[in-house]
């Protein structure tokens, strides 16, 4: 079916550098119901987290004109990596809406805390950009943010490793210099990090939020619909079109896929491979 610009019938394009965007689009799948989706992961660059800001943004613009060949109505960057170097420098070549992760995460921090300290664990580049922090500074300069990159959880999660005594060891590293900072809400900071929610829950007890930016983005991609008249009318009981959700990855394909039907409530058949170097 062909669609024109605009066009609410038209389906969300969804990109991360590999499996963790997944957890967004977990989340637009389960409060978007209507909702279609084209999904890219950067299977054969992953992890963003190391690289410059220069390679992320390339990245990014080379992803979005893919995505816009399978004419989608708004795209959603599923990466804080990206979310925090690429967004900014993105949107100003684009006539549809695009939203990252870092602000509704962020947002909802402040949110959340009460004593006004709260932790951000993410990749080195979301960590060294401090976008977590400025944003939350706009909001309230009162609060305290406490950040720690945690670079190893990425490939960890990407391996599968989810709930492996190494994964946990490596969690327990990390998150031990949060927690001696009395923080009450801790952001996942990347994508990826979801996925090792119920780890992290196990290390850092009940008293504390976990953020999830996934969620979140869900939630705030569903508002941004509305109001620029693109939400999907179609009634989720109605059939939806013979591909509500398309996959497409840049390598390793079927690894992709088994980790995919793993976590989505939605088993994928077909995942197409492409070279994201062509666009």
């Amino acid at each position: 079916m062909e669609y024109m610009r605009g066009d609410c019938r038209a389906s969300i394009g969804v990109f991360d550098s590999g499996v963790g965007g997944l957890t967004v689009a977990r989340e637009i799948m389960r409060n978007l119901p209507k909702e279609h989706i084209v999904y890219f992961g950067d299977t054969a660059r992953v992890p963003y987290g190391s690289k410059s800001k220069d390679t992320i943004v390339r990245y990014s613009q080379q992803i979005i004109h893919f995505l816009r060949t399978q004419e989608v109505k708004a795209i959603v960057i599923a990466c804080n990596t990206a979310s925090a170097l690429a967004l900014d420098e993105v949107e100003k070549e684009l006539d549809i809406p695009i939203i990252g992760v870092i602000r509704p995460g962020a947002r909802v921090a402040v949110t959340s805390t009460s004593n006004r300290r709260i932790g951000v664990i993410g990749t080195e580049s979301t960590i060294n950009s401090h976008m977590y922090k400025k944003l939350i500074y706009e909001q309230d300069p009162s609060i305290t943010v406490y950040e720690k990159a945690c670079p190893l959880f990425c490939p960890l999660v990407e391996e599968g490793w989810l709930k492996d005594p190494v994964t946990k060891e490596v969690a327990r590293r990390y998150l031990d210099e949060l927690l001696n900072k009395d923080i009450d809400s801790l952001i996942l900071g990347c994508t990826h990090y979801p996925l090792l929610r119920s780890l992290i829950r196990e290390l850092v007890g009940d008293s504390i939020t976990l953020v999830n930016p996934a969620y979140e983005t869900a939630k705030e991609l569903g508002e941004l619909l509305e109001r620029e008249g693109l939400a999907n009318p179609d009634m989720p009981e109605e059939p939806l079109t013979a591909e509500p959700y398309r996959f497409f990855v840049s390598d390793m394909a079927d690894k992709f896929g088994s980790f995919a039907n793993s976590i989505l409530p939605y088993d994928i058949e077909t995942i197409q491979k492409i070279n994201i170097e062509e666009y």
